[in-house]
């Protein structure tokens, strides 16, 4: 259930192992992600690059360079990066072109989860029962499973939001474009940082001519009405997450051009010319549990992990491939299956989300984020989001 990145993933993952799949995707229109970035992890492209559907190089971007400018726009620190850079719609489009449209069926909404004796049942928004052996629960960090499985457990917010946009280079002038498209590039102020780094654009990546920028960043917001009014839109309708492009009031577009202004020049140049900037809330979920009979919640649906340590994406990869892996161990035994995944993965979960829950700390609150600092990447470790040179 859930027919983004996760939920494709999974589909994959299990199809290789021998499970006849059907995924349940709520939208009737196709998935896009707002030209978000994504830090590319092995885990992310580890089903690509095991099957052969193309290159490091077909869907992401290199950031050779990590830099911090100062408030002048000078650089003052420097140091090589392994990191590589995608877009969410890019690494979309190039999973569910593997797979089997068939297996992916839009606009299906489900509304209930009901178990039965050897499975369990989901109850479709018109009306149709579907019965099966596993559910797979990838549904995001709204997920209606987990509101029923689990209803005591819901986002939590942080504190702080994360403005986001992509731009062209024809948006930006050649000199601000040539500093920033090789790097990921950070600015740090009192309780706020800014980033932005290279994502594909739709020519080749490798060219960068082809790349786009892709930017964020974390400005605190206190709960209740300054967090109520940004996240009304233009047609007065309150966002419970995120405030899609072209929907975000004019007077917080002018607060925050206003505000680009202490920026550095390149960063606020890139700020100010994105033409539709948009609005994710930051939060918190962790789940006790990820498995209920038959039931398992997988990514965003179980630990929604803040975006410093560039994990979520692929945690969702890693939950559904370590399914996989364990299903294929005990094919008998699928309670045991799912009881050793979930051991392993409530682990990861909870390491990962106390590693980004410091990294905001130390940037929204305590302000020790200080420049030079190495990037806390990584999933299962600091660091091993590193992936160099294309292959």
């Amino acid at each position: 259930m859930g027919g983004s990145l996760g939920g494709v993933n999974a589909a994959l993952w299990l199809g290789d192992a021998g499970w006849d799949v059907r995924v349940l995707e709520r939208s009737s229109s196709p998935l896009e992600g707002r030209g978000a970035g994504i830090v590319l992890h092995p885990a992310t492209v580890r089903w690509l690059i095991e099957h052969r559907q193309g290159s490091l190089a077909d869907v992401s971007a290199p950031a050779p360079w990590l830099r911090y400018l100062d408030g002048e726009g000078s650089v003052v620190h420097q140091s090589p990066s392994r990191y590589r850079f995608t877009s969410w719609t890019t690494l979309y489009r190039r999973l569910l072109a593997c797979l089997d449209r068939e297996r992916y069926r839009m606009g299906a909404e489900v509304t209930g989860v009901d178990a039965t004796a050897g499975g369990f049942s989901v109850r479709m928004a018109g009306g149709e029962v579907l019965e099966a052996d596993l559910l797979v629960a990838a549904d995001g960090v709204a997920s209606t499973v987990r509101s029923i499985l689990l209803p005591g457990v819901r986002p939590t917010y942080a504190g702080y939001v994360a403005w986001r946009g992509t731009l062209s280079d024809t948006q930006v002038s050649g000199r601000t474009f040539a500093l920033l498209h090789e790097a990921i590039t950070y600015h740090v102020m009192p309780r706020s940082h800014i980033l932005s780094y290279p994502i594909p654009g739709t020519t080749a990546a490798e060219t960068p001519k082809g790349r786009r920028l892709n930017w964020v960043w974390y400005r605190n917001v206190a709960d209740g009405e300054p967090l109520d009014d940004l996240m009304t839109d233009v047609d007065g309708v309150r966002h419970p997450l995120s405030l899609p492009p072209t929907t975000v009031r004019g007077r917080h577009l002018d607060e925050l051009a206003a505000a680009a202004e202490r920026l550095p020049p390149p960063l606020a140049e890139m700020v100010t010319a994105t033409t539709y900037p948009f609005v994710q809330l930051i939060v918190d979920i962790a789940v006790p549990r990820m498995v209920v009979g038959r039931t398992c919640l997988m990514g965003d649906a179980a630990f929604a992990l803040r975006p410093h340590a560039a994990a979520g994406t692929a945690k969702a990869a890693e939950d559904a491939w370590v399914l996989a892996r364990e299903l294929s161990a005990a094919p008998d035994d699928v309670p045991a299956a799912l009881a050793r995944w979930e051991r392993r993965q409530l682990r990861l979960g909870r390491q990962v989300q106390a590693r980004t829950c410091d990294a905001g700390h130390r940037s929204q609150v305590a302000g020790t984020w200080v420049v030079g600092d190495p990037l806390p990447f990584g999933l299962h470790a600091v660091g091993d989001s590193a992936l160099g040179d294309a292959e």
